[in-house]
């Protein structure tokens, strides 16, 4: 007879191939201690960029804080009784640097594009206003009403003039044989 062959392992536990998984763990620990460690620095980096931020936020208050007590404390100044007429006088003096602002010349040249041939210009008067638009009041005087008609239709179509008003109007005299109307329109002329 022919003795067969048994495979006995007599060991306590069977022999396994555990070395590839042991070293495919050793790997993907180094490599999870790696990505922690580059988590870590990155978290400590912002950090600091987030302290930094904030040291700064806490400068720029400061400065807004001393800024707004300066203000306080210079328009407390302005309004003291004894700056009432400066102010008064500076804001007198800037009204009149608008005035003196407006051109003369551009002035009488847009005038010119609307007036009509037979309608005089008696008087003008501008005044700049707060929205920014300066105001004509203007009188005029012509033989008949209808030129004047004819003006104030030229001046609310024209591009540079607006809101046309007339203010008072008056009949010929003795001593003036003019029809006079006093009109009052926005001029778009910008400082």
């Amino acid at each position: 007879m022919k003795a067969t062959r048994i495979p006995l392992n007599l060991a306590s536990e069977p022999f396994r191939r555990d070395r590839p998984l042991l070293a495919g763990s050793a790997v993907a620990a180094v490599l999870l201690l790696v990505v922690l460690v580059v988590q870590v620095m990155a978290i400590l980096r912002e950090r600091e960029a987030a302290a930094e931020a904030r040291e700064m936020l806490a400068g720029l208050n400061r400065e807004i804080t001393e800024v707004n007590q300066r203000v306080a404390r210079l328009e407390g100044e302005l309004r003291k009784p004894a700056n009432a007429a400066v102010l008064e006088r500076s804001a007198f003096l800037n009204v009149l640097l608008q005035r003196k602002g407006i051109s003369w010349t551009r002035l009488f040249g847009d005038l010119e594009e609307v007036f009509p041939h037979n309608v005089r210009l008696v008087t003008i008067r501008p005044a700049v206003t707060a929205a920014g638009p300066v105001q004509l009041e203007m009188v005029v005087g012509a033989q008949t009403p209808e030129p004047v008609i004819q003006l104030l239709r030229q001046l609310e179509g024209s591009k540079v003039f607006s809101r046309t008003e007339v203010l008072s109007s008056a009949p010929p005299t003795q001593n003036d044989p003019l029809y006079r109307y006093r009109v009052s329109v926005n001029y778009a002329q910008q400082l």
